[in-house]
């Protein structure tokens, strides 16, 4: 995959990221395909949002990795704290039995993971992030 550049009035940029938000104490409540399908739903939805483009999004049981693209205007502390807010909401009131897993009213760990793509190519990145259910 190469770098698609996109421009603004003043600049030209190509800003990928690759975000990864864990599940609190890492316990497997995203233990089924409706449950991962619906979160990859919320994200998505979000996104218009919140000013990103999904290039690749795939959760795991226990953890989310989401890799996407922003502009240099993208308030990235927001984007993690909406899609991880909204998130949290959404999945706990459509899906109950999550609740038997976590403890209190939180979903995520507080902390996630934010890098930017460059240190690797978008090829092996978007491959990762795609394989996470193989493993």
């Amino acid at each position: 995959m190469k770098y698609k550049l996109d421009r603004s009035a003043h600049s030209v940029f190509a800003l990928y990221y690759h975000l990864v938000i864990v599940v609190k104490y890492r316990r497997k409540a995203l233990y089924s395909d409706d449950i991962r399908e619906r979160l990859k739903d919320i994200v998505w939805n979000l996104s218009d949002e919140l000013g990103i483009d999904v290039v690749a999004h795939e959760p795991a049981e226990d953890h989310y990795h989401l890799l996407f693209k922003a502009t240099p205007k993208t308030n990235l502390v927001n984007v993690v704290n909406v899609i991880k807010g909204v998130s949290a909401r959404r999945l706990r009131q459509e899906f109950p039995a999550t609740k038997n897993l976590l403890e209190g009213d939180s979903f995520w760990s507080p902390s996630y993971f934010l890098a930017t793509s460059g240190q690797v190519s978008l090829d092996a990145l978007k491959e990762y992030v795609d394989s996470q259910m193989e493993k």
